[in-house]
């Protein structure tokens, strides 16, 4: 007498394709593996990088035109060569000699708050690469700033303070180079703040195969 055959395990639907009492099997989804995130950040600084370099070029040339407004916004105090030394003409602030380094901060603020937002707007060029070309560019840029409003306003010279009669103007002076960082700071600030209201992880870059994304499997033959 024969035994009779086993009935497989999982549920049956009764009249499907395989006949009554036949089993199928359950759909299964797969999920694509995602990438690690030090790979995708690798593959970002490689894909950026040379746009980054170019970004942080043209901030760094930005810093001409800040040097020229550093030169005319800066307050200048003006004096006149007399016997024995120079006299001021008005009466020059008492916050003149830290006048020059506000403006240059100032300066250096809106170039870095320009720069964060304007960064963070090239959507498919947002991560690290272009964070750091920003830093970079507007670090370059208030040095740039830096040299060129010196050099276009300078002190009097020896030959000027001897020259008795003569009126001649203080020259531009930063005391407290650090300030430069106001710049890249501000830049930062704009980015990073954005960055956290970012909705996706890739900052919304829009780039395909980033995360895990659910594919479901053909089902089986009848």
């Amino acid at each position: 007498m024969s035994s009779p055959s086993p009935v497989p395990d999982g549920p049956s639907v009764p009249g499907g394709p395989g006949g009554p009492g036949r089993s199928t099997v359950p759909m299964v989804v797969a999920a694509a593996p995602a990438r690690p995130a030090g790979r995708q950040v690798l593959l970002e600084l490689r894909s950026d990088l040379r746009g980054a370099v170019v970004w942080a070029g043209l901030l760094g040339l930005t810093g001409l035109v800040v040097g020229l407004l550093w030169a005319r916004l800066a307050p200048r105090a003006r004096f006149e060569v007399v016997e024995g030394g120079a006299v001021p003409l008005g009466r020059p602030s008492a916050e003149l000699l830290v006048a020059d380094d506000a403006v240059l901060v100032l300066l250096l603020v809106g170039l870095g708050l320009l720069a964060g937002g304007a960064a963070w707007a090239v959507r498919r060029r947002r991560g690290v690469a272009w964070l750091l070309g920003t830093a970079l560019g507007t670090g370059i840029a208030g040095v740039l700033a830096w040299q060129l409003g010196e050099a276009l306003a300078p002190g009097p010279t020896a030959a000027q303070l001897a020259d008795v009669g003569t009126r001649v103007s203080t020259g531009l002076q930063l005391s407290s180079p650090p300030a430069l960082a106001a710049g890249p700071f501000a830049a930062l600030l704009v980015y990073v703040v954005a960055a956290l209201f970012a909705a996706s992880d890739d900052l919304g870059r829009g780039e395909p195969g980033r995360g895990p994304s659910p594919a479901a499997a053909p089902p089986p033959p009848p």
